[in-house]
């Protein structure tokens, strides 16, 4: 302030002296009526004082722009700084738009980090959801065992089932751990990638979306352990159950003479109902073949002319009715409700006591020619004999239990030509190799829900097929 009044003061008292001397300069110059460059001394007077005025400005300009470096700046280079400031508003513009952006994407970003946590959380809950249910689930009947010839024939057979049940059961409950350990890692796995986004959430557009692919990921992975958990504690609950029949069987079979067991099939056929008046008598035809065997079997050598000793619902034989009225190919079984002996006391006493069902299913195709309907992975140079047929003669109870699994009706289930020295050579050939071999058990038909359904043991290595039991020498 002190310095901008010192040089107005100094520019006037310099531009009042120079006008002085001007002023004075030219009335000399009239006076003395000098002439410069051939002019009048009044028009020399008048150059002079012309000159003197311009001086005047001149050495004020001069001050100034010596003085107040921004006025010369302003003065000389003002079309530059306008240019400059014209820039400077256009990148101001341009920073603030990409702000406007840049909050905008920030705001959609927590929007879906927020969604994420409610997906995991819902995930969560519907994990501790199936928990409860798969430890409350109650699982349907299953098939049992074909007549047995003898009670001892009959005894030995449900014991081995039994072991064999309990053999795959302790399978399938460590698969089953594995699978929840996996699930739980991956559920910390999951955590860890959603911390990792929360501190890098100011990072750019592609970093988070591959954040979000990798959780996509891992979600993914989880909901496939979740489905492999489900199936394998689907099938724990199914052994389970049998476990249980069995455990009822051998009780009645140890109490008395059994005609036939709980689930046992009576009667079944395929049926195909081509007029729809026509249901009634295809199932009436199936309840009277399920009606003599049961009273051939609890009454050997007994009239089965109208005497009726089996009982099924009214509901149940509307609902079968009604069902098979479409046309299409179903395969309908009278199966018993319960256990029953030989002179069972109700029978005999001319009741209609025996309680039958009806399975009705879609005749459809459960397995394609060559499928693999199981297989296991053996060593023969590090386990012994016993261990080795015992594999493989797990692996054929495990793919008959999947058959039955499948909806196989038929419950004569012929593994290679039905010879146990089919079976043996088969062993034989395998007991040769000393490296690991994979054995599976596939197809070796189209097999439809009525069934019967043939197996066939192949032995493949790297993908390429080493013997099987087909009746044909494999090259």
């Amino acid at each position: 302030m002190t310095t901008g009044i010192v040089l107005i003061a100094a520019i006037l008292v310099l531009g009042g002296v120079i006008a002085t001397v001007g002023d004075r300069l030219g009335m000399r110059v009239g006076k003395a009526r000098l002439s410069l460059f051939g002019l009048r001394p009044r028009q020399t007077a008048t150059l002079i004082t012309v000159m003197t005025g311009i001086i005047v400005s001149a050495s004020t300009f001069g001050i100034l722009f010596a003085v107040d470096d921004q006025l010369r700046k302003g003065v000389f280079e003002l079309d530059e700084i306008q240019d400059e400031l014209v820039e400077a508003q256009e990148e101001l513009s341009q920073a603030e738009n990409k702000t406007r952006q840049t909050q905008t994407d920030l705001k959609q970003t927590q929007t879906d980090l927020r969604r994420s946590i409610a997906q995991q959380r819902a995930a969560q809950r519907r994990l501790q959801r199936i928990n409860r249910s798969l430890r409350q689930a109650v699982v349907q009947q299953e098939q049992t065992q074909l007549q047995l010839g003898t009670t001892q024939q009959q005894l030995s057979r449900v014991q081995t089932n039994y072991q064999q049940a309990q053999f795959l059961l302790r399978n399938i409950s460590q698969q089953a751990g594995s699978l929840r350990r996996e699930v739980q890692q991956l559920q910390a796995d999951r955590q860890q990638q959603i911390a990792q986004r929360d501190r890098e959430i100011a990072l750019r557009d592609t970093e988070i979306a591959e954040r979000d692919e990798a959780i996509q990921q891992r979600n993914q992975a989880i909901a496939e352990r979740e489905a492999q958990l489900d199936e394998l504690e689907r099938q724990r609950s199914v052994l389970l159950q049998e476990i249980q029949n069995r455990e009822q069987e051998l009780i009645v079979l140890r109490r008395g003479n059994v005609a036939f067991l709980r689930n046992q099939t009576l009667a079944d056929g395929v049926v195909r109902v081509v007029s729809p008046s026509a249901a009634p008598q295809a199932l009436d035809q199936l309840l009277r073949e399920a009606n003599q065997l049961a009273l051939q079997q609890i009454r050997p050598g007994a009239d089965s002319a109208n005497y009726q000793i089996i009982q099924i619902p009214v509901t149940q034989v509307d609902q079968v009715i009604e069902q098979i009225r479409d046309g299409e190919d179903y395969v309908i079984r009278i199966l018993s409700a319960g256990n029953y002996v030989v002179g069972e006391p109700c029978v005999l006493a001319g009741e209609a006591c025996v309680q039958v069902y009806a399975s009705v299913a879609l005749n459809q195709i459960v397995f394609e020619d060559a499928e693999v309907v199981a297989s296991t992975t053996v060593n023969p140079s590090v386990v012994e004999d016993g261990v080795l047929a015992e594999r493989i003669n797990l692996l054929i109870v495990g793919s008959q239990f999947r058959a039955r699994q499948a909806g196989i009706a038929d419950d004569r289930i012929q593994i290679a030509d039905g010879r146990a020295e089919t079976v043996i050579a088969f062993f034989d050939q395998l007991r040769q190799y000393d490296q690991p071999i994979e054995v599976q058990v596939v197809s070796a038909e189209t097999a439809y829900t009525a069934g019967p359904i043939q197996l066939e043991l192949i032995a493949v290595q790297d993908g390429q097929l080493l013997f099987s039991t087909y009746l044909e020498e494999t090259p």
